[in-house]
């Protein structure tokens, strides 16, 4: 219960936040249904949606551009030709009451992998949610590929998630909005093995915090007749596996690590 109730206050007091004023910074574009209001203003209340020219019919004012514009920026563009003889310093507050058709992919270690609907802004967390949440096999990186149009030319942009940061030590700025098209793959975890004198040798996934005592302790720990100061690390180097003696326990274990626990001689 006391996790839960953390996430829920990690959830308001951090990614609410987040997306409120990613929403201000939401670029509107056809198909979007705006809600508008005036303070103090009832009559001049309207929900309207944006015309394929990117305009949309206000009271007063008839039609107006707001297409390629932020939400934030209409707002302001709405203010001042308000303010231009028909209003006395308008408050404009504008939001997206229906966001256009948006979709996008996810690949890989999710539950529910394929095409996701974005009918409304969509952070990374929030996309792994609705594709079922990730694997037990899950690694801690998310690539996202996404198109950029610029002069007429389409490239592809790769952004990379750190998912170990976000999902463990609540680092907000790697939960990023999804936009249309964007393309998310989730890769399989890299794993370790542990053998020797432990209580239950195995393979683990791997994790930006994972040592050697870590790794003995997820393995059950040592047993009886391990030798605990001469445990061994089979590594793959430049190509070549070596033996690492007599390892520290805060050694950082890597993707492809055989950690050895060899038994005392005494």
């Amino acid at each position: 219960m006391k996790r839960i109730a953390s996430f829920l206050i990690f959830i308001t007091c951090f990614l609410l936040p987040l997306v409120s004023l990613a929403t201000q910074n939401y670029i509107v574009g056809e198909g979007d249904v705006l809600e508008i209001n005036v303070f103090g203003h009832d009559e001049m209340h309207s929900i309207v949606r944006v015309g394929a020219d990117g305009t949309i019919i206000v009271p007063l004012l008839n039609k107006v551009k707001v297409g390629g514009l932020t939400v934030s920026q209409i707002s302001d563009k709405l203010a001042k030709l308000l303010a231009d003889g028909y209003i006395v310093d308008p408050q404009v507050s504008v939001f997206v009451k229906e966001y256009r058709n948006w979709q996008a992919v996810v690949l890989g270690e999710v539950k529910k992998p394929g095409i996701q609907d974005l009918t409304s802004q969509t952070t990374i967390l929030e996309l792994i949610s609705r594709a079922g949440g990730l694997t037990k096999d899950a690694g801690h990186k998310a690539i996202i590929k996404r198109k950029i149009v610029k002069d007429g030319k389409i490239t592809t942009k790769t952004i990379v998630v750190d998912l170990w940061k976000l999902l463990e030590e609540g680092d907000t700025s790697q939960n990023i909005l999804i936009h249309d098209d964007d393309t998310i793959y989730i890769g399989k975890g890299g794993f370790f093995y542990v053998t020797g004198q432990v209580k239950k040798p195995g393979s683990f996934k791997v994790t930006p915090d994972m040592t050697v005592i870590k790794a003995i302790a997820l393995a059950g720990g040592f047993t009886d007749i391990a030798s605990k100061n001469s445990v061994k690390i089979e590594r793959k180097m430049d190509g070549k596996k070596k033996i690492l003696e007599d390892v520290p326990m805060d050694t950082r274990v890597k993707t492809g690590d055989v950690i050895i626990v060899p038994e005392s001689i005494f």
